[in-house]
């Protein structure tokens, strides 16, 4: 039996109703334990992939193969849909129709794409400019050409950055999520709405799904206040990133201070935790099992018997 496409399932969670919450991986480790808290998409963020990646700003400087691998990679870890940050598309429309195909290829179920200029930087970040409207329609329309072609269940996002350029209004953001959704996108990404009355005015003005970014200028909004507005999928992208990077600090400092005893603390208080058999929760576990069913007694027999080291608690049994 052939297995369900992400895209496809993330079309069902779309025609489920409801608001999807969607935090944001950047890399497989991450992405593995979002589903493991129990959610059911993820985002591959653009900014926490620059941060962890480079080291450097969300400012237009991954490239187009840095992001596919990425996705690629964290799609292949989990067993839930995966939406892919594709910046501006990495050039016009006909580079364009080159990036729907790698992340179509990568296995995510869809992606989001703005229309800033390029280079491109983190929605929330002054100093954004967009293309004229014109050339952003015509880039939606070659993305939705290829959906159409290789995967109709590929779900085509189309940000909009008009209201946070300078004299952007929340006119020029519905002009553009009507004007884009015509062109072929599903949902519309309105980045950097300002209060709960601009987001009120885009979701009652634009006749299609939308997509909501919780984070910077944006207000925090419930889950109640999100479905009271029709929000169809929120993203809080940097939230993986920055909660792992504060624990990384505190720990690296301490770390640094006390040296062994900071270590010996450490690995006494996570001996609990669901994470704390880090061997087990990364699969060695799942690894031992495949060896005794896959590969010759013998050979298991020469690899495991004497050998020091962390065994599966099966093994012992």
């Amino acid at each position: 039996m052939a297995k369900t496409s992400m895209s496809a399932v993330f079309r069902a969670l779309l025609a489920r109703g409801g608001v999807i919450v969607k935090p944001g991986a950047h890399n497989a480790l991450s992405a593995r334990i979002i589903e493991a808290a129990g959610f059911e998409s993820i985002g591959v963020s653009g900014y926490a992939v620059s941060a962890t990646l480079l080291g450097k700003p969300d400012c237009g400087l991954v490239t187009l193969d840095e992001m596919v691998m990425m996705s690629r990679y964290i799609a292949g870890a989990v067993s839930i849909p995966a939406i892919a940050d594709a910046d501006t598309g990495h050039g016009n429309a006909i580079n364009v129709m080159r990036t729907v195909e790698d992340f179509i290829r990568a296995g995510v179920a869809g992606i989001h794409m703005e229309d800033q200029v390029a280079p491109k930087r983190c929605g929330h970040v002054a100093g954004k400019q967009i293309i004229p409207i014109e050339e952003a329609v015509g880039k939606y329309r070659a993305a939705a050409k290829v959906r159409d072609e290789l995967d109709p269940d590929f779900v085509l996002i189309a940000r909009t950055d008009a209201r946070g350029v300078a004299g952007g209004t929340v006119a020029d953001t519905i002009e553009r999520a009507r004007a884009y959704a015509d062109a072929g996108a599903d949902m519309i990404f309105p980045e950097g709405l300002t209060t709960k009355e601009e987001i009120a005015e885009v979701c009652a003005a634009v006749d299609t799904k939308i997509h909501y970014n919780r984070t910077g200028v944006s207000p925090m909004l419930t889950l109640d206040e999100l479905n009271e507005f029709g929000i169809t999928m929120v993203s809080f992208a940097t939230g993986a990133l920055r909660s792992s990077a504060r624990a990384m600090w505190d720990f690296m400092h301490d770390f640094k201070d006390r040296d062994v005893a900071a270590q010996k603390e450490f690995l006494a208080g996570v001996a609990d935790h669901p994470v704390g058999d880090f061997h087990g929760f990364m699969g060695f576990d799942t690894l031992r099992e495949l060896e005794e069913e896959f590969l010759p007694s013998e050979e298991l027999l020469a690899k495991y018997a004497g050998s020091v080291g962390y065994q599966p608690p099966s093994a012992a049994e």
